[in-house]
């Protein structure tokens, strides 16, 4: 079937549809990820937003479950430049395809992907439009202009679970929550949009989780008594979710805090920051970030189109931990006397790199021993 993109500014494309038929609009941004394009549709900090991989040949390896970071893909709508018609893996379970038709999503291909990315990296990330049922252009990129933007809309809500639930994945039964272990912590993290892989990290390194509803108070996650708070991933922009930042405001100097992503960017808003949408955003898994505790340079996977202003923070009480390579952007900070921090990026390393594995261990240093103080020389 045929399958047209418009943008906002009037650039369309014509290409072939696959999964489902229909019509959708969202943000059109690009990833430069070679690999972990499951991991990529089901991370849920896409809603809202049409993704572009920039490596020509997807879905060669077809889709499994457990890869998958949630239990649908996210994003509105994919496009790339060639969909695999061969799918060769042991652990398949079926293709793009037909995941997509399973999910009710639309994907385009054959478009030229070069050209696009090119003029998003040009003129920024732009509203669009993918249809299958309608070849009028005009009326497309009407739709498209007319489209709302994702800048002050709460996505959040959207995509958090209804519900806390513990997450205890690969830890033996007797360390569930609330029973005494002295190498295992409980902790809470407020779900925005988390990744199932940042979960296994989590008990990987040591911690029962509780997730809990975005829109949790201060006082009821400190009714579980956590020895810590996890601020996870998640779509859209951390301005249009006032809320989060008030938790975690009234959470800060009575837990140890560890951001990510969108936890990142609420956490710089909660000790005073600002945070303004970048202009295509950093997305994929080869984004240069120095570490400026260690002077070493980590290869990361990143997923945002927003960033905490660095002049914006206040210089009494917080440093700059990591800085972007690229274009000198934060991408991590913690507080001079408190036991919280946060990076920009993904250290979960779903589906790579692994370079950022090491601040799961930080993070279980604070939780183990708040009265610490961690400064930047440490």
């Amino acid at each position: 079937m045929k399958a047209y993109l418009a943008l906002e500014d009037g650039l369309v494309f014509e290409g072939e549809g696959f999964g489902a038929a229909g019509e959708i609009y969202g943000e059109v941004v690009f990833n430069t990820s070679l690999t972990g394009y499951q991991e990529i549709m089901t991370d849920p900090s896409y809603k809202g937003q049409i993704v572009t991989m920039t490596y020509p040949h997807i879905g060669n390896y077809g889709i499994n479950s457990q890869d998958v970071e949630s239990s649908q893909p996210w994003v509105e709508g994919f496009i790339v430049k060639e969909l695999s018609p061969v799918v060769s893996n042991y652990r398949s379970e079926m293709s793009v395809d037909a995941y997509f038709k399973k999910h009710h999503k639309i994907g385009i291909q054959g478009i030229d992907t070069r050209k696009l990315v090119k003029h998003l990296r040009d003129h920024g990330a732009k509203k669009g439009v993918l249809s299958t049922v309608d070849n009028d252009l005009k009326r497309l990129v009407q739709k498209a202009k007319d489209s709302p933007s994702i800048v002050g809309v709460d996505l959040v809500k959207e995509v958090t679970c209804k519900k806390p639930y513990d997450f205890t994945e690969g830890l033996m039964p007797e360390f569930e929550w609330g029973q005494s272990h002295e190498r295992v912590f409980d902790i809470v993290a407020i779900d925005s949009g988390i990744k199932t892989n940042i979960l296994r990290k989590l008990n990987q390194h040591g911690f029962r989780v509780k997730v809990v509803p975005a829109s949790t108070s201060a006082a009821e996650i400190l009714s579980y008594r956590p020895k810590g708070l996890f601020l996870s991933n998640g779509p859209g922009d951390p301005s249009a979710v006032p809320y989060m930042v008030e938790t975690v405001r009234g959470l800060i100097g009575k837990l140890p805090i560890f951001g990510i992503c969108f936890g990142h960017q609420i956490l710089g808003q909660a000790l005073g920051g600002t945070t303004s949408k970048l202009k295509f955003g950093h997305r994929g898994g080869n984004h240069p970030v120095m570490d400026l505790l260690t002077r070493k340079i980590e290869i990361t996977s990143q997923n945002h189109g927003f960033v905490v202003d660095i002049e914006s923070l206040p210089k009494e009480d917080v440093e700059l931990t990591h800085i972007n390579l690229n274009d000198k952007t934060l991408e991590g900070l913690q507080h001079k006397k408190l036991p919280l921090f946060s990076v920009q990026y993904h250290p979960e390393n779903s589906p790579g790199p692994h370079d950022s594995d090491y601040l799961f261990d930080r993070f279980y240093d604070r939780v183990a021993h708040p009265e610490r103080k961690f400064l930047v020389t440490q």
